[in-house]
């Protein structure tokens, strides 16, 4: 039996290649004669980039940025030829923030533009960003001035880029900006479709989980409305430009770039219409299954470019009562590791041991059945 082992990342727990890792061990003690091909995927959320960077043989690299707080940092990127990826989470996700110190409108998104122009001067032609997991809501200004746009108050005092700056921006300068070539080509891998302002927003939908209070909301997402009005309006219509708490409207609107599927153009990079074509299982996963994931995160995408016919197995942390009754979407059944009622710390401690003992469980099923 030939299995592959395409898994997402489980939210604070366990990296993509990890989960897949020991999904691959459970089935091995039930199944040890199959055949487990390991493909941990990512759809643009924290963790994409090491997902896939094994799969592309991609070599990892560091630039001098600045960092969420103004600090210079070392800010991780992987690179082959003439292609580079990053993920804005290793410079502002939110892992990388104290708790005390998670406020959306303070930290900072300027070494993102930094580390695009310091690309571009390597020769890089291809750049993939992921833009999710992060502890930002500038609306993307900090983007511009990585790239070198200038932010000046009413006074014609310049002031760092940053949410909370929205309040203030009465003049904008791009003197200072080097055209991005045309020859570059600049893709955001989105996990979300969010447009940039209103209910359904970046601020509406994760300030909160960013640390932003909700009495905020209105006047922040009306703040970033207006920026946008007056410097680029087509962005405010542009679904996916959310993502990041606006770094894809930032990216967008002052680097040329692109929104793309996460999981559609992470399927593409590992080749995995190539590498399903003779399978007889297809194992997908993430942290929760909910009807979230239905609207482009990696479990659904992945059981969408399985071919008809090759079962498609979800082995999660949890499931939600909100799912639609299986099958759904190519996925012919879907399992929660969780082996008893604890706290949610040690849960996600155990995932290691949980998701292998799962896998087992399904192997041995499995196993009947070739008897």
């Amino acid at each position: 039996m030939k299995i592959i082992i395409a898994p997402d990342s489980f939210k604070e727990s366990l990296p993509a290649n990890q989960v897949a890792e020991a999904i691959k061990r459970g089935f091995k003690k039930a199944l040890p004669d199959s055949e487990c091909v390991l493909l941990p995927v990512g759809d643009g959320g924290e963790g994409t980039v090491a997902a896939i960077k094994n799969s592309l043989g991609l070599e990892e690299h560091t630039s001098q940025v600045t960092g969420p707080f103004g600090d210079e940092v070392q800010m991780p990127y992987f690179q082959k030829g003439q292609l580079a990826l990053f993920e804005v989470a290793d410079l502002v996700g939110l892992a990388k923030i104290p708790y005390e110190k998670r406020n959306p409108l303070e930290i900072q998104t300027k070494g993102i533009g930094q580390l695009i122009l310091r690309l571009i001067e390597q020769g890089i032609k291809d750049i993939y960003i992921g833009v999710g997991g992060t502890a930002s809501n500038d609306g993307g200004i900090g983007i511009a001035l990585g790239l070198g746009y200038q932010f000046y108050d009413e006074h014609g005092i310049e002031f760092k880029a940053r949410g909370q700056s929205l309040f203030e921006i009465n003049e904008i300068l791009d003197s200072r900006v080097s055209l991005i070539p045309d020859d570059i080509h600049i893709k955001i891998l989105a996990d979300v479709t969010n447009p940039l302002c209103g209910p359904h927003g970046a601020t509406y939908t994760f300030g909160k989980q960013k640390g932003l209070t909700p009495a905020k909301f209105q006047e922040v997402d009306t703040l970033i409305k207006n920026f946008y009005g007056k410097v680029a309006p087509e962005i405010l219509k542009l679904e996916g430009a959310g993502a990041g708490g606006g770094i894809a409207a930032g990216l967008c609107a002052f680097a040329g770039a692109g929104i793309v599927s996460g999981i559609q153009t992470c399927l593409d990079l590992v080749k995995f219409d190539e590498q399903v074509v003779d399978v007889d299982l297809v194992i997908v996963g993430e942290g929760r299954l909910d009807t979230q994931s239905l609207a482009g995160k990696a479990p659904i995408g992945v059981a969408k470019r399985t071919p008809k016919g090759v079962p498609v197995i979800a082995i999660c942390g949890s499931l939600a009562e909100d799912l639609p009754p299986l099958p759904f979407e190519n996925i012919v059944a879907a399992f929660s590791i969780l082996e008893k009622s604890e706290p949610l710390e040690d849960s996600l401690k155990n995932a290691a041991t949980y998701l292998e003992n799962t896998a087992a469980n399904i192997g041995q099923i499995l196993s009947l059945k070739q008897s």
